[in-house]
């Protein structure tokens, strides 16, 4: 039996990069390998090596006021505006690496929000600090309060759990004032020995309070900080409490008498602080951006003083990490950065460190992705545009693989930062690459467009040249796709800038830039300028919103808000073409790849030789356009707004002939060979994938992909650049285009809500999957049918049920409730038969043996059998053997598990909802599940009453028939027999009667 696999087109999002941190609070575990950070309401537990989001928890709709996450990571405690405390118990999913968040208590600690929390060592006890002044100490596993402590003016702004041999009060009403003896900004308690957990806490009064547990007194009162103190930290080793406030100092108080012992002028206010390397050094962070470190032993500062930096690289959070030997600092502006400390371990006391140097950078939110690219020689970085001043690079390469040749730079983690372009005064609206990955074009609301020299190879990151002119911004530019002909731009493409730069702004103007004049010079530290453009046109009546330049012809497109597209003669900028036929502004234009086959035409004719053009529009149409005749072919419909961005998506190379495995395919291998598709994104949040190669117009359309919740402005189609890469050698060229190697992804996705994603064509993957599935659903259909020919009832009904056939297993219970029923009939004498509930004593073993899923699936096909008046005497006896086999406790826990749904049809929006709403589900499920049942089993028994009722009626009429038509055969002949007949009958109808 053949079957004919339809062949769909399927994408999956292989990889996402989503924010992990949006501002607020951070927490970390004890060695930093852990950080919970708050991504708007929500909160994310990331591990730090790989920046890989572990667990996230949903937020309670108001916005997080505090995060503590446990030393041993065990716990993670989340307070919001809400009022609320929620208390999780985090475990590790067995065989992943995923974390499960089980929420274990909800609390309301303070009548304030909770401002600062904090766990102390031993995962077992929890303090609060709330906006009102109190500080509270919980039992973590209990849930209750077991010290409140009062004595803040204002918010508690800091906490700390610490151990101590300091001194706690013996007796308290001996206790005495210090300040006889000079020691005016502290109030300390007489001293006893012992070993004691104390909670230290900071507020925004300047006042460090030291509280003893075990005597839930007042140890000291530290008071010398004139603004709010940020942060605490204890060190065992050296016995000393480090304190940082906004007064811009740091001091260090000694554990045993609470005086102070140093204090360090920072200069800055600052965030954050903490100890390192047993208490050797500390280190503080604040608004000059910078990670600060100090020798203790001397009080003097190792690191070397730097120029501060900008509002948002202010540092509001330092985490030592000690698996990498290093610090985790996160800046104002979202982004994380791993500082390597490995230094300090030799360090000599006279010795400076110099500048931390910085191994990773982690983006934790790229705000609205608004353009990128791929870029460098191989395309293992992207380009990203994100609604900032500058230019972010990230790595896309395959995790485990470095993108730089210098190991103390290398990137090994696929979606970290590589460099950060900066130049731009104002926000980079658009960008463009060449064809060879080396030079990268931007342009900006600062009215001006920057040339980049990128070489991943050398870690080389450069601002080549600035060109100026337009009158406004820019918001759209381009740079060649092809590659020329020959000469030492071919063969060294990273010492040649491209050959032109064009420009398009909202003052309606295009310019081309000679670029090719410019001489790369390596020793260069500034870039270079003054440079004029060949020609202006003024093109647009609006704002020009794309541009793109053609593969294979002299010619570049422009696309403005005026509705049109243009196409210019890139030698004198004069136009070839205006396209006009959208109905609002025009967001993208795209030239097709080199080598594209002409579309056919319905009148028979073809689009011609030169290739294809691809417009989107904010008439939420994609328009394809004959670059011969300059007529639009085909309009493709579908999206719900505006349509953003459109790009090709190139047809595959073909590989070798001694690889042609199914393993080895590439799974857009299912595309022709040389047709590509249409890629557009859309406002509807949406990425749709189209055909223009379709015979029927309903076919265009062959894939919608959703992973984002906003606009989607970037589109990036990265194997169209494998084509036109061409590395330094020629050799390495020529070797390269015959075997090129296709990129894992076949497209890229950015969009406003700060995510991307990443796609992979699974279409061969899908069509394999089909096609086995079709095969073993045909060989197992064809077992049942053999079962069923066998009366083979055990296989036949547990393949029936895996199959999922409630026809066929309705033939098979119909086939022995029938064959039960002749036997009878036959008066054969079968003992097992006639004990037997369904007549065949295998089947109720069979149905008395069936596993949770199968009792379920069973159930529901016995509810829809009930509902027919021909399949319910099958359906009732099907159901009176499974209530005679199984207990009442077995239905009762079906209803409560809270995995049953998960593999029934039918539950999986059900099962979004979370463990208790999947169980809830369950519940309500099995429950109108029996109500069905039982409603349609009291109709039927209430059908069966009638239709007995009615057959005396049917007998006594007959009767009556009867004897009238013995009266018209006797025809008064016989008058005795009558008689005597009639008294019979007569009799016969009063017993009747009498028996109604």
């Amino acid at each position: 039996m053949a079957t004919k696999i339809h062949h769909k087109t399927t994408f999956e999002a292989a990889k996402t990069i989503e924010p992990i941190f949006t501002g607020g609070d951070v927490s970390h575990s004890a060695n930093g390998s852990f950080i919970a950070t708050c991504v708007d309401e929500d909160v994310l537990i990331v591990k730090v090596q790989t920046s890989r989001v572990l667990c996230r928890i949903e937020g309670d709709g108001e916005p997080v006021t505090s995060l503590c996450l446990a030393p041993d990571s065990n716990h993670l405690v989340i307070a919001s505006r809400s009022l609320s405390l929620r208390i999780f118990l985090l475990k590790p999913l067995e065989g992943s690496d995923t974390i499960v968040a089980e929420l274990t208590r909800t609390l309301k600690p303070h009548t304030t929000p909770v401002v600062s929390s904090a766990i102390d060592a031993t995962g077992s006890l929890l303090a609060t600090g709330g906006a009102e002044g109190t500080v509270k100490v919980w039992d973590l596993r209990g849930g209750y309060v077991s010290h409140t402590f009062h004595g803040h003016g204002g918010v508690v702004s800091a906490l700390h759990f610490f151990q101590s041999q300091s001194t706690s009060p013996s007796n308290p009403k001996t206790s005495r004032k210090r300040k006889s003896r000079g020691e005016d900004q502290m109030d300390v308690d007489e001293p006893s020995p012992g070993r004691s957990i104390y909670l230290a806490s900071g507020g925004e009064d300047g006042k460090i309070r030291v509280w003893n547990l075990a005597t839930r007194t007042s140890s000291a009162t530290l008071d010398s900080h004139v603004s709010v103190v940020r942060s605490l930290e204890y060190s065992e080793e050296q016995q000393l409490l480090l304190s940082a406030s906004r007064d811009r100092t740091l001091i260090l108080w000694d554990g045993q008498t609470w005086k102070q012992q140093r204090v360090i002028p920072a200069l800055e206010v600052l965030e954050t602080a903490g100890f390192l390397l047993d208490g050797r050094f500390c280190y503080a962070g604040g608004e000059h951006g910078a990670v600060r470190i100090w020798n203790l032993a001397t009080g003097r500062e190792v690191t070397t003083k730097q120029k501060p930096g900008l509002e948002n690289d202010a540092i509001t959070a330092i985490i030592p990490v000690v698996e990498d030997d290093a610090v985790l600092s996160i800046h104002q502006d979202q982004t994380m950065k791993l500082q390597s400390i490995s230094a300090l371990h030799n360090l000599q006391t006279s010795e400076s460190l110099g500048k931390l140097p910085v191994t990773r950078t982690i983006a934790g939110n790229y705000d609205e992705v608004i353009d990128m690219a791929c870029v460098g020689p191989d395309r293992s970085l992207l380009a990203l545009a994100t609604n900032a001043e500058s230019l972010r690079l990230i790595s896309i390469q395959d995790d485990g693989k470095q993108i730089n040749s210098n190991p103390a730079k290398a990137v090994n983690s696929f979606g970290n930062d590589v460099a950060l372009l900066e130049g731009h005064e104002d926000i980079i609206i658009c960008l463009d690459v060449d064809w060879s990955g080396y030079w990268l074009a931007t342009g900006a609301k600062d009215n001006t467009a920057r040339l980049w020299r990128l070489d991943p190879a050398s870690s080389s990151y450069e601002c080549f040249a600035v060109f100026a002119g337009h009158a406004e911004s820019l918001g759209a530019i381009a740079l060649p796709r092809s590659p020329p002909t020959d000469g030492p731009a071919l063969r060294n493409p990273a010492t040649h800038p491209p050959a032109f730069l064009l420009t398009g702004s909202q003052d309606k103007t295009i310019k081309r830039w000679d670029t090719a004049k410019l001489k790369y010079d390596q020793s260069a530290t500034e870039p270079q300028t003054g440079t004029k453009a060949l020609f202006t046109r003024v093109a647009h009546e609006k704002d020009i919103n794309a541009m793109d330049t053609s593969p294979i012809s002299p010619l570049f497109a422009s696309a403005s808000q005026d509705r049109t597209v243009k196409v210019w003669s890139l030698e004198d900028g004069a136009v070839t073409a205006i396209l006009r036929g959208h109905k609002r502004g025009v967001w993208s234009v795209r030239f097709s790849p080199a080598g594209t086959p002409p579309l056919s035409l319905p009148d028979g004719g073809s689009s011609g030789s030169r290739g294809l053009l691809v417009s989107g529009s904010g008439d939420r149409t994609i328009k394809v356009w004959s670059l011969s005749t300059y007529t639009c072919l085909q309009t493709f419909e579908g999206h719900s707004n505006s349509v953003l961005k459109v790009v090709w998506i190139p047809p595959p190379e073909s590989k070798a002939k001694d690889d042609e495995s199914v393993e080895d395919a590439r799974p857009s291998q299912t595309q022709s060979n040389n047709q590509p598709l249409i890629a557009s994104a859309s406002s509807d949040t949406l990425v749709k994938l189209w055909s223009p190669y379709s015979a029927a117009d309903s076919d265009h359309l062959l894939a919608t992909l959703d992973n984002h919740t906003d606009r989607v402005w970037a589109l990036v189609a990265p194997n169209s650049y494998q084509r036109t890469t061409s590395p330094s050698a020629s050799s390495t060229r020529k070797s390269s285009r015959s075997n090129p190697q296709p990129y894992p992804y076949s497209l890229i996705s950015g969009a406003a809500d700060a995510t991307l994603t990443f796609w992979r064509d699974t279409t061969l993957q899908t069509t394999l999957l089909a096609s086995q599935r079709a095969t073993q659903r045909i060989e197992q259909d064809q077992l049942l049918q053999n079962h069923i020919f066998s009366k083979n009832y055990r296989e036949a009904i547990t393949l029936s049920l895996a199959l999922g056939h409630p026809g066929r297993l309705l033939r098979v219970f119909e086939d022995v409730v029938n064959s039960s029923e002749s036997r009878k009939d036959g008066d054969e004498d079968d003992d097992a038969s006639s004990s037997s509930i369904m007549g065949v004593k295998a089947v109720d073993d069979i149905l008395a043996s069936l596993d949770r899923t199968q009792l379920w699936q069973l159930l529901e096909n016995v509810r829809d059998w009930n509902t027919n008046a021909r399949t319910a005497p099958v359906a009732q006896r099907v159901l009176n053997c499974l209530l005679r086999s199984y207990p009442k406790d077995v239905f009762v826990e079906m209803a409560g598990e809270k995995k049953l749904l998960g593999a029934v049809g039918g539950g999986k929006e059900m099962m979004r909802g979370g463990s208790r709403t999947r169980g809830r589900a369950a519940a309500d499920g099995m429950k109108e599940l029996l109500r069905a049942l039982e409603v349609y089993t009291e109709r039927h028994y209430k059908r069966m009453e009638e239709l007995v009722d009615e057959s005396y009626l049917i007998e006594y009429t007959l009767r009556e028939m009867d004897e009238i038509a013995g009266v018209s055969a006797a025809g008064g002949l016989n008058g005795s027999l009558l008689t005597n007949g009639r008294k019979e009958k007569d009799t016969e109808m009063e017993r009747d009667i009498v028996m109604v």
